[in-house]
C-alpha cells in the first residue's frame, strides 16, 4: 500500500478498486452499541473475472497487546505494514476473521466476514509512522472465475468485552447464515480416541492393533482411527497407492471392524480425500481430471467434475455399508484449490467453474449420502480445515499435527475451541518418549484437556504409572466432560500461550494453570485446579472468602491429602504435585 495514500479512519470504510468493469459500494446496515455490520458488494453489465479488490480502514493503536488469527498458534503479536504475512482463508482453509485484542484480554477491534468459501485476504498492519492500525479486507486476489454481481457481509466488533467473547460470537453470527449451519455433534464424536498414527505410521498389523485396542478401553477410550497404511502393503510414507481405497493390508476389513467392536472400541477410518495416487486405477480411469498433477505428494482430483465426485461419495458409502464403520477422518482437504494449471470455465464436462463451490457441493453430497445410512456418523475434519462451513459437515475439529509437542497442542485446541461452537474439538494424538518422566508424560494429556483426548502410545509398552496417570485424568475428562466441552471456556494471555484456561458450568469450574501464573478463582460450589507444570505450587487470588474441603491428588491419581480449610479472600497457596489436580469445595453453612 502506498504510504502516500490517506485512509479515513474508522467507521468510514473506503474502497480501492482498479478494476471499472464493476461498480462497487458499502452500506452500514447496523451499528448496535460499537458492534457494526456492513454489506459489500460488485455488480457489472456482463460477466468477468474480477480483479482484486480491497476495503481499507484505520484505528489508532490504544491498547493493543497483539493480534489473534486463526492459524497464529505461536504468533499472535501485532504486525507491520511492511510485512505480508495475511490471513487467508476460504471454504478448506481457516476462517475469515482477526481480533485485534488489549492488555487486559479485551476485545480492541474484531474483523469478520461472512464469505468463507472464498479466497479472503484479511490483516491489521501497524504504520510506525503515524501509530495507527491499517485493516484491510481484499477479495479476489487469486483468480476466479466470471461472475455479474458478488455480495458479502462485514461484522466489525468495538465493543470492550472479552475477546474470547467476541470470537465466540462470530461463530454464532457465521451460525445464522443457511451455508453454514453447523451439523449436529453425535456422540462419537467426543469419546476419547486411540490413533494409529504415531506409533505405527504405515506398518499395520491386525494382531498388536486388536491387543492395543483392548488396553485403549482398559483406560477408557472408545474409538480407533485407523490411519494410513490400511489401504496399502507400501510404507514409503507417500500417497502414490491413494485413489482406489481397497483394504490391501486388510483383506477382511469387516471382520477386522468386528473384531475391534468386540474389544469395546468404535472403528473410524482415514481417507487422504483429494489425492490420486499414480500407482492407483483411479489415476488412469480420471485422467485429464485433476485440479494439477504437479502436487508434490499426488495428483489432486478435481471436484468440479461430477463423476469425480460421485466416485469419491460411492468410496465412502461403500465402506460404511460393507465395514460398518462409525467414523470417517477425511484429511487433506485443504489441498482442493486454484493452482496455477487449473482451469476455472465451464468446459470439458465440469459443472462448476469455482473450485470453492464444488468442495462444497462434494462435502454436502457426501455426508447426506453417510447420513442416510448413519445420522450419527462421527466426520474429523485437521486443523486448518475447520472453518465455518466445515462445521456443517464435520463434527470433529482435530488440532494440527504437533507431535510430542504439549504446548502447541494446547495453543491449537484452544484457537480451534474459539471459532468452533459446540463442534467436537479434538487434541493432536499424544504422544511421548515411552522412558519420560510420569510427570512431564502428564504434561502432554494435561494440554489437549480441554479438548477431546487421542492418545497415540504403544500401550503394550507403557510403563504402569503412565497406564495408572493415563486411566487417572481418562477417567476424570469422561466424568467433566461436559464442563470442559460445552462449560464457558475463556482462555487468559493469547499472546503468552494461554498460560491459563478456564471452563465452567453449572457451578463447578475447572481451571488449567500451565506456567507460573496467578489464576483469579471466585469458588461457587466446586473449582479443580489443574497444576499442569513441574513446580509444585499453585497459587490463586481468592476473591470471596469460604469455608471448603481441599483435595490434592497426584498425576495418578493418588490422594495426597484432604483437608477442610477456611479459605480467606486474596491470595492463597497450595501445594500440589507437578501434574496434579487440587479441588476446592465449598462447604455451605446450614
Amino acid at each position: 500500500m502506498d504510504r502516500s495514500i490517506k485512509i479515513k479512519k474508522f467507521p468510514s470504510i473506503e474502497i480501492f478498486i482498479e478494476d471499472n468493469r464493476f461498480d462497487a459500494g458499502i452500506k452500514l446496515l447496523s451499528n448496535e452499541r460499537g458492534l457494526y455490520t456492513y454489506r459489500f458488494e460488485i455488480s457489472s453489465d456482463r460477466p468477468a473475472s474480477p480483479r482484486p479488490i480491497t476495503l481499507r480502514w484505520r484505528i489508532p493503536s490504544f491498547n493493543i497487546k497483539g493480534v489473534w488469527k486463526p492459524g497464529g498458534v505461536h504468533d499472535k503479536r501485532q504486525q507491520y505494514d511492511w510485512e505480508l504475512n495475511h490471513v487467508e482463508s476460504r471454504v478448506s482453509v481457516d476462517a475469515p476473521v482477526i481480533c485485534i485484542f488489549g492488555h487486559d484480554d479485551s476485545n480492541v477491534h474484531t474483523i469478520a466476514c461472512s464469505d468463507a468459501a472464498n479466497l479472503v485476504q484479511m490483516n491489521v498492519l501497524l504504520r510506525e509512522e503515524d501509530n495507527y492500525e491499517y485493516c484491510h479486507i481484499s477479495f479476489f486476489t487469486e483468480r476466479h472465475p466470471e461472475v455479474s454481481s458478488y455480495n458479502c457481509d462485514i461484522r466489525i466488533d468495538t465493543r470492550p468485552i472479552l475477546f474470547s467473547q467476541s470470537l465466540q460470537e462470530v461463530s454464532e453470527w457465521w451460525g445464522s447464515y443457511e451455508a453454514m449451519v453447523p451439523s449436529s455433534i453425535p456422540e462419537v464424536a467426543s469419546v476419547p480416541l486411540y490413533s494409529s498414527w504415531y506409533q505405527f505410521h504405515q506398518d499395520l498389523d491386525s494382531e498388536i492393533l486388536l491387543s492395543e485396542c483392548k488396553l485403549a478401553h482398559q483406560l477408557g477410550y472408545e474409538l480407533i482411527i485407523l490411519d494410513d497404511g490400511w489401504q496399502t502393503k507400501d510404507s514409503n510414507r507417500g500417497y502414490d497407492y491413494t485413489g482406489d481405497w481397497k483394504p490391501e493390508r486388510f483383506p477382511d476389513m469387516a471382520r477386522f471392524v468386528q473384531q475391534v467392536k468386540e474389544t469395546g472400541l468404535k472403528f473410524g477410518l482415514w481417507y487422504s480425500v483429494p489425492f490420486c495416487g499414480k500407482h492407483s486405477k483411479a489415476y488412469h480411469k480420471f485422467k485429464g481430471k485433476f485440479l494439477t498433477e504437479e502436487h508434490r505428494w499426488a495428483p489432486v482430483f478435481d471436484p468440479r467434475y461430477p463423476e469425480v465426485r460421485q466416485h469419491l461419495i460411492d468410496i465412502y458409502v461403500n465402506a460404511l455399508k460393507d465395514w460398518n464403520l462409525d467414523a470417517f477422518k477425511l484429511d487433506f482437504i485443504d489441498e482442493f484449490k486454484v493452482y496455477p494449471s487449473t482451469v476455472l470455465t465451464l468446459e470439458d464436462g465440469r459443472d462448476y467453474a469455482n473450485v470453492n463451490e464444488a468442495v462444497i457441493r462434494l462435502l454436502s453430497d457426501a455426508m447426506n449420502a453417510l447420513r442416510d445410512i448413519n445420522p450419527d456418523i462421527g466426520i474429523e475434519f485437521r486443523q486448518q480445515y475447520v472453518g465455518p462451513i466445515l462445521r456443517k459437515y464435520g463434527n470433529m475439529f482435530r488440532a494440527f499435527d504437533c507431535p510430542n509437542d504439549a504446548i502447541s497442542n494446547r495453543i491449537r485446541v484452544t484457537d480451534v475451541k474459539l471459532l468452533c461452537g459446540d463442534t467436537a474439538v479434538h487434541s493432536d494424538p499424544q504422544t511421548w518418549h515411552i522412558e519420560e518422566n510420569v510427570e512431564i508424560a502428564a504434561l502432554h494429556v494435561l494440554n489437549g484437556f480441554f479438548g477431546v483426548p487421542q492418545m497415540s502410545m504403544i500401550l503394550a509398552d507403557l510403563p504402569e504409572k503412565h497406564f495408572k496417570m493415563i486411566q487417572f485424568y481418562t477417567s476424570y475428562w469422561k466424568k467433566h466432560k461436559n464442563i470442559l466441552l460445552s462449560g464457558n471456556f475463556k482462555p487468559r494471555s493469547p499472546l503468552a500461550n494461554y498460560p491459563v484456561l478456564e471452563s465452567s458450568l453449572d457451578k463447578h469450574s475447572i481451571l488449567g494453570v500451565y506456567e507460573e501464573s496467578i489464576a483469579e478463582i471466585k469458588i461457587v460450589d466446586k473449582i479443580d485446579i489443574i497444576n499442569a507444570k513441574r513446580t509444585d505450587k499453585i497459587i490463586v487470588r481468592n476473591q470471596e472468602p469460604c469455608s471448603a474441603e481441599v483435595i490434592i491428588y497426584n498425576c495418578q491419581g493418588e490422594t495426597i491429602s484432604m483437608d477442610n480449610k477456611n479459605l480467606e479472600a486474596g491470595l492463597l497457596e497450595f501445594v500440589v504435585p507437578a501434574s496434579g489436580l487440587l479441588r476446592i469445595t465449598k462447604i455451605i453453612k446450614t
